[in-house]
């Protein structure tokens, strides 16, 4: 029986994103500690992403873009378009579960969908294959 991933609530980016998911995380060199850990070992794309050096996001009492007055910002709109497009995911989906279930929900939901039904590694959502056994992943 394969028993699913466990993720923790400090990989959950506050545009949804699952760090625990993103290649830069997973991979073996060089790995990205996630976006909410300050340290300057985070990937090229978590240094240059405005979301967590966005003012209105600090103030928030969640710390995620859905308590923003400006949400959805034109930046999440463009992300969650790019990542619904490319990668069979959306911030925007992710936030919602965030806020109506509450993020021990949304991880109990990552991890049944991002769990290998054939190995039980983690689904990277930048690939559409298991990074560790190469099973293709089912949409």
């Amino acid at each position: 029986m394969i028993h699913p991933v466990s993720f923790k609530k400090h990989l959950i980016a506050p545009c949804g994103m699952n760090c625990g998911t993103c290649i830069a995380f997973l991979r073996d060199k060089n790995k990205c500690p996630g976006c909410r850990i300050k340290t300057p070992d985070k990937a090229v794309s978590v240094k240059q992403c405005i979301v967590p050096k966005c003012s209105y996001l600090q103030k928030t009492s969640s710390k995620f873009c859905y308590d923003c007055e400006k949400y959805p910002c034109q930046r999440i709109k463009n992300l969650d378009k790019r990542y619904r497009t490319k990668y069979r995911t959306s911030f925007i989906e992710n936030l919602t579960i965030i806020k109506e279930r509450g993020l021990e929900s949304f991880l109990v939901f990552e991890s049944e969908r991002r769990t290998c039904n054939h190995c039980g590694f983690v689904l990277s959502v930048h690939r559409d294959h298991c990074i560790k056994c190469n099973q293709t992943i089912k949409n």
